[in-house]
C-alpha cells in the first residue's frame, strides 16, 4: 500500500544553490529515503556520473530505484546502515566521492507506517525498527530495562527532565501489564507528566519518550558520529559533506565535528549558522519545520 503522503526532500533548494555537483561526479546519498535529493542531482549526471544510495528501510530502497530509474547516471542502491559507505565504496573500486548527503528525517510514509510502530498519533505496535535486522525493539527496552536504565535513555536522548518519573510510571504499568503498542506508551508518558493545571503545548507530553526510545533502538547518535569521522577521508577536495538533522542532539554533533575539522584545516563550513526551511516550505511541509542544514567543504 502506498504511503499517504511520499517523503518531500527538505531544503532541497538551497543545496541546489550551494552544490556544485560535476557532471561525472559521484554522489553518495547515506539515507537515500524516497530518493528526493538523489534525483534532484542526479538530473545533472551524465552517464559517468554515479549515485550511491544506502537506506536500512528496505521499502525506502525500492521506492527510491524506481523513481531513480529515469537518470542517466550510473545508480547503485544499498539496504544498509550508512555506517557500510567506506565498505561498498571499496568494493566498487571508488576511492573519493564529491558530495556526501545525510538527510536524518523520517518520512511521512515511516511514521504511518504500523510495521515500523513510531507513532502515537495512532495505536500501533510497538517497534520502532527503521531496520528489522536490528534484534532490540523499543517493546524491548520498555519492558524489560532496569527503571534507572530506561531513565537515562529518556534523560539523555530525549532531554526530558521528567524522565524518572516516567520511567517510574512505564515499570509500574509493566508490572500489571506488558506494554506493547505506541497507544499504551503514550498513554502511560501521558499520566506521568499530567498536572491539574492544562498546559498548552505544541508538542504531545510524550514526544520526547518517543524520541528517546527511536534514538537508543536505531543507534541513530553513534551511527551518525561514524559517519562524521570517516566522511573527510572519503571527500575529494573540493567535495561538500550536507547533514540535515532535526534535533538539537544530531545538530550539536554535526557542529562540533565541522567546528573540529575547520580547525584542524580540514573543512571550510559553508554554513556559519544552521539553514532552516523558509515559512514558505513549513506551509508545504510542515514536518521540515525542525530541520537544521549544515554544509562544510574538504580543504
Amino acid at each position: 500500500m502506498e504511503p499517504p503522503v511520499l517523503h518531500i526532500p527538505v531544503l532541497a533548494a538551497f543545496l541546489a544553490e550551494q552544490i556544485n555537483l560535476p557532471s561525472d561526479g559521484v554522489m553518495v546519498d547515506a539515507t537515500i529515503g524516497h530518493g528526493g535529493h538523489s534525483c534532484l542531482f542526479g538530473g545533472n549526471l551524465t552517464k559517468k556520473g554515479t549515485i550511491l544510495g544506502f537506506d536500512v528501510d528496505k521499502n525506502s530502497i525500492k521506492i527510491a530505484k524506481e523513481k531513480l530509474a529515469q537518470l542517466k547516471c550510473s545508480v547503485k542502491l544499498t539496504h544498509a546502515n550508512f555506517t557500510k559507505i567506506p565498505q561498498r565504496i571499496s568494493d566498487i573500486s571508488i576511492d573519493t566521492v564529491d558530495f556526501i548527503l545525510a538527510d536524518l528525517g523520517y518520512s511521512s510514509g515511516q511514521l504511518a507506517d504500523p510495521a515500523m510502530g513510531l507513532s502515537f498519533n495512532q495505536d500501533m505496535p510497538l517497534d520502532m525498527r527503521i531496520d528489522k535486522r536490528l534484534r532490540t525493539s523499543a517493546a524491548d527496552i520498555v519492558n524489560n530495562m532496569d527503571e534507572k536504565s530506561l531513565a537515562d535513555i529518556i534523560y539523555n536522548f530525549g532531554q526530558d527532565r521528567a524522565s524518572r518519573r516516567i520511567a517510574r510510571f512505564i515499570v509500574q504499568l509493566r508490572q500489571k501489564q506488558k506494554i506493547t503498542t505506541t497507544g499504551q506508551l503514550a498513554n502511560v508518558v501521558y499520566r506521568a507528566l499530567s498536572k491539574p493545571k492544562k498546559r498548552r503545548s505544541r508538542i504531545h507530553p510524550a514526544t520526547r519518550t518517543f524520541q528517546a526510545l527511536r534514538i537508543a533502538v536505531n543507534h541513530e547518535l553513534d551511527n551518525l558520529q561514524v559517519l562524521l569521522d570517516f566522511a573527510p577521508d572519503l571527500l575529494k577536495t573540493g567535495g561538500s559533506i550536507a547533514v540535515i538533522s532535526f534535533h538539537s542532539l544530531e545538530d550539536r554533533l554535526v557542529k562540533n565535528n565541522f567546528k573540529s575539522n575547520d580547525k584542524e584545516n580540514i573543512y571550510e563550513i559553508v554554513t556559519k549558522k544552521p539553514v532552516v526551511p523558509s515559512k514558505e516550505e513549513i506551509e508545504l511541509n510542515p514536518r521540515a519545520r525542525s530541520a537544521k542544514l549544515r554544509i562544510a567543504i574538504k580543504k
